[in-house]
């Protein structure tokens, strides 16, 4: 894999330089809950401003539906300013004049920060238009935003069209990072949970040839629970993801790979919760978390692995009561990594979980998406990646 790095970009004086990051950070009632995402930023931001570029930041918060003062990026400009120490400009707009008239009066070494892409109807629909209206003036685009890189939209895809594109150091990390997945030493245990199987099983697919082990939680595995015969009363299921699940149980090597619960926490109509066998879950119950004995289990497969990789809570971790299984296994990967095996993790509640561990640091990589590192490493199309690998 060649990477069209920043670092090949060899004169940056005075240069106008587009960079898409990923701030899309949690704010409540205007206040920052974490600042990883920024943080994780500031490499590239650094290099820009030091060798005199003149610097447009651009960013996304959540996914508004047009203007929406909750989604401002004022908060995270001031907050991206103190992590710099150096001054941020904060421009309320992207296509009226005043800002492009504030961009052209720039200085070597200064930074502005627009408003939220999503504001504009443009930026979702990958608008010609609109991308030729953030380029107008600039001179490179930087893509240092790899969470929203398999999304088709102008700022990450169409501006392409009129800039040179080049990867900031954040987005290279990401990838090389990956790169270790998708040549692993072995075993490869890999741990998938969460709600969203749809967007797991493709990952699934992929890795199954490489991989040692597969241990399932959370929602997900509940299909494949269904799909065996077992009863999952009111769990959440997936019944589109049938024919999926069947094409895992087809060989047998395959089948041997794939880890199910053997126990899980159940919880009926009533409130009562309990340790159950899978064989034995109730038609008023919903299972919201791994047990004992299937955490025993996994970490009996989780201490041979020499690669970890990991997405999904596997079981309701928003609930405390149901955050059990999940904390296991974070701790279990985070000891193992930094030496003893590579540990791969990504995705937000997953993160949030390793935090609770206070072994967060031991990971060797936190991917600062979750989305698009399951699509990555599922070997699907990134287009935000177009004309910055090769």
């Amino acid at each position: 894999m060649h990477i069209n790095s920043l670092r090949k970009i060899k004169n940056l004086k005075n240069k106008i330089v587009f960079l898409r990051s990923d701030f899309n950070v949690p704010i409540i009632e205007g206040k920052i809950q974490d600042d990883y995402k920024i943080s994780q930023g500031l490499e590239t931001i650094e290099w820009l401003v030091t060798r005199g570029a003149r610097v447009i930041i651009a960013t996304h918060l959540a996914k508004p539906s047009g203007w929406q003062k909750e989604f401002s990026l004022k908060p995270i400009a001031r907050r991206l300013q103190l992590l710099l120490k150096r001054p941020v400009k904060f421009l309320p707009g992207v296509i009226e004049d005043k800002v492009k008239t504030t961009i052209a009066k720039m200085k070597e070494g200064e930074i502005v920060m627009l408003e939220n892409l999503r504001f504009y109807s443009g930026e979702y629909d990958n608008d010609l238009r609109f991308a030729k209206t953030l380029a107008t003036g600039v001179d490179i685009y930087v893509n240092d935003a790899f969470a929203v890189s398999h999304r088709q939209q102008a700022s990450v895809v169409a501006i392409k069209k009129y800039l040179p594109a080049y990867a900031g150091f954040l987005l290279e990390k990401e990838l090389r990072a990956l790169l270790k997945v998708a040549r692993p030493r072995k075993p490869l245990v890999v741990v998938m949970g969460g709600v969203k199987a749809s967007t797991k099983t493709p990952l699934i697919s992929k890795l199954y040839l490489q991989a040692t082990y597969i241990l399932l939680g959370g929602a997900m595995a509940n299909d494949f629970l269904k799909y065996q015969g077992y009863p999952v009363g009111r769990s959440l299921v997936h019944a589109d993801q049938e024919p999926v699940v069947k094409k895992f149980f087809s060989g047998k090597k395959l089948k041997k790979k794939i880890m199910l619960p053997s126990d899980v926490l159940v919880q009926n109509k009533k409130g009562m919760v309990r340790i159950s066998l899978v064989a034995d879950v109730k038609k008023d119950e919903c299972i919201l978390d791994i047990g004992p004995q299937t955490i025993a289990a996994y970490a009996d497969i989780i201490k041979t692995a020499q690669t970890l990789v990991w997405n999904g809570p596997l079981g309701k971790f928003e609930d405390k009561p149901f955050r059990h299984g999940t904390i296991a296994v974070a701790t279990l990967i985070a000891a193992r990594s930094s030496g003893l095996a590579y540990g791969l993790v990504g995705g937000g509640e997953t993160v949030d979980a390793l935090k609770l561990t206070k072994m967060i640091q031991y990971v060797d990589w936190i991917s600062t998406a979750g989305g698009a590192m399951l699509t990555y490493l599922s070997g699907e199309a990134m287009p935000g990646l177009q004309k910055i690998i090769y």
